[in-house]
């Protein structure tokens, strides 16, 4: 770390760093038990646009990346986090308030707009790492991030047991209150006057030229945009997968948890073991892997020896690769970015989470009360997410390549990955 971070150590920065990216997770995660009592409510029974509950936030995350990480290359990372977490903060509480599906959506929309200023967090992990101590920061970010995940869906239950699907809401709001708190008190400005940008057009066209135009960059980028969109598939459907498919809705917040514990086991792995193998060697053999347990469920359904164990089971290794795939590929797409990491972050985030949104609902809208669609669609994903590793990498996989000093600490000596 820098000088002016020497007060925040290395064990808060991750962990506050994990919290301020799980504002974006909970507001998905903790819906989950929800979305039957939203569709009751607001809706006619069976009704699968309540599955849009999810797709309008994720929709609106996507989209506001777009200027997040701009703004705070101009102004500062500090001054865009605290921004958006506020208006974070008070769409959540609105959304408790509607009576109307309609508006709920909209709203929905603005939260995930908000929720978008953590894409800026990727910004201030560049500003101080890059290479593998970068993807090894990310690692670790992400196992403390995959918390919320494991335990969101249950405490989304408790709140049901007590009070009205509304107050899930306010917990949106509470969380994010505290994530500002912290972060106002803690966290360090990690980008100096001297080194921002303006939002001048020669800027951004400079960003999108790395963001979208460097192979490796665009390449890693679509890669995390199609296996997130198959994450998200599961997210959206898993309430009427556990519910209508399997008869057992109240698994939903245990089964959960076990897939997303299998992310944060993989995610610890690659913390321990990127600076030694490298970021290529973890993600490219998790790619494959990935493509062979998709094929394997696959077939598994089309022999009609689908059962809720082979699906957690399945979902389980997909979610561990997906943990040894994403903190790499992330790592990777903003290794070009140093100069332009805001505005690099933010087209990557756009098309990561705008492209994983659109393709959670296709997979989503096929839903025919069976894992058949699921399963289809997450094969496409694989094959899909292997072939852009293999465009940003010409064809050939596990080929180390030399990089720049990437440590935080000033004289980091050169590496290969």
């Amino acid at each position: 770390m820098t000088s002016s971070k020497a007060s925040l150590r290395f064990g808060e920065f991750v962990t506050l760093t994990a919290v301020l990216m799980a504002i974006q997770a909970i507001a998905i995660d903790a819906m989950l038990p929800a979305l039957p009592g939203i569709g009751g409510e607001l809706l006619t029974a069976g009704d699968n646009r309540v599955q849009w509950v999810v797709t309008a936030y994720v929709l609106g995350l996507g989209a506001g990346q777009l200027f997040w990480g701009s703004l705070s290359d101009r102004f500062g990372r500090r001054p865009v986090l605290v921004t958006g977490l506020t208006v974070y903060g008070i769409a959540a509480l609105a959304c408790a308030l509607t009576r109307s599906f309609e508006t709920l959506l909209v709203l929905r929309l603005v939260n995930g707009l908000a929720a978008a200023c953590a894409v800026v967090v990727r910004s201030v992990i560049r500003d101080l790492y890059s290479g593998r101590s970068m993807a090894r920061v990310m690692s670790l970010t992400f196992i403390v991030f995959m918390v919320i995940p494991i335990l969101a869906p249950t405490l989304g239950q408790l709140i049901l047991m007590a009070w009205p699907w509304r107050a899930i809401f306010v917990l949106f709001s509470v969380f994010s209150t505290l994530a500002l708190v912290w972060a106002m008190l803690r966290l360090p400005e990690t980008l100096p006057i001297e080194r921002r940008q303006s939002l001048s057009p020669r800027h951004l066209v400079a960003a999108t030229g790395i963001a979208l135009g460097n192979r490796i960059s665009l390449g890693y980028t679509l890669a995390v945009a199609v296996t997130f969109g198959s994450v998200l598939s599961y997210v959206g459907t898993a309430p009427q997968i556990f519910g209508t498919t399997f008869g057992r809705l109240s698994w939903l917040p245990g089964m959960f948890a076990l897939c997303a514990m299998s992310m944060s086991v993989a995610s610890y792995v690659n913390s321990r073991l990127v600076e030694r193998l490298g970021m290529r060697f973890i993600s490219h053999s998790a790619s494959l892997v990935s493509l062979a347990v998709a094929l394997a469920h696959w077939l598994v359904v089309l022999e009609g020896h689908e059962r809720l164990w082979t699906f957690v089971l399945f979902q389980s290794l997909s979610m561990g690769c997906f943990g040894l795939m994403v903190s790499n590929f992330g790592a990777m797409a903003m290794e070009p970015a140093g100069a332009v990491a805001g505005a690099a972050a933010s087209l990557q985030g756009f098309v990561t989470t705008s492209g994983a949104a659109v393709i959670g609902a296709a997979i989503g809208k096929a839903f025919d009360n069976s894992t058949l669609p699921f399963t289809v669609g997450a094969l496409c994903c694989s094959v899909a997410c292997l072939v852009f590793v293999l465009a940003a990498e010409r064809w050939r996989l596990f080929q180390p390549q030399a990089g720049p000093p990437h440590a935080a600490i000033a004289g980091g000596a050169p590496v290969v990955d």
